[in-house]
């Protein structure tokens, strides 16, 4: 079985190669990453973060739970700004989303994301690759875009600093300002 990867792993840098064919390699593959994300506090997860060099990535609902799987997955078109999310709690309060990744446990921060997208993919259907179509808001569309960047060989770290965004270390139930240059240097 796969196991979860952490940087500064070079597969993480990996820009994934697509699936064409449906075999028991890739239904053990896919079976290891859903089990992995299933087990996980992630909602999301791609192939590399498995140490995998192939074209897939997954998303769980945060509500169902129910986890999607999307081969060579592509993002089509985007709808308005890339934003910094923000999360708007039970009392109306804003705050910034902080994105986290599962290979990097503990390391948080504000990347700009489109809050909407349209994305083309592959689903298994027995031992076939079956053409989808699907737009994304909110959530969902931030964890795509997350997952995807990992199927091309670009982890979060890299999108804080091309958005000058904040980092942080989570540390006693705490948040501290990190140094995102010496994280994305390997030293952790």
């Amino acid at each position: 079985m796969n196991q979860l990867v952490f940087w500064p792993n070079k597969i993480l840098r990996v820009k994934t190669n697509k699936i064409s064919l449906v075999d028991n390699k890739l239904l053990e593959e896919v079976a290891d990453l859903k089990k992995i994300l299933d087990e996980s506090l992630g909602v999301g997860l791609a192939a590399t973060q498995i140490g995998l060099d192939r074209r897939f990535l997954a998303i769980k609902n945060s509500e169902t739970k129910k986890t999607t799987v999307y081969i060579n997955p592509e993002i089509v078109a985007v709808f308005g700004e890339k934003v910094f999310p923000i999360m708007i709690d039970k009392d109306g309060k804003e705050d910034d989303f902080l994105e986290g990744c599962l290979s990097f446990p503990d390391y948080w921060g504000t990347v700009k994301r489109f809050l909407k997208i349209q994305v083309i993919f592959k689903e298994i259907r027995g031992i076939k690759l079956v053409k989808r179509e699907k737009v994304m808001t909110g959530l969902e569309a931030v964890v795509f875009q997350h997952e995807y960047d990992h199927l091309e060989g670009i982890v979060f770290v890299d999108r804080i600093k091309e958005d000058k965004g904040k980092f942080f270390k989570s540390y006693k139930n705490k948040m501290i300002k990190w140094d995102l240059d010496k994280v994305i240097a390997g030293n952790l």
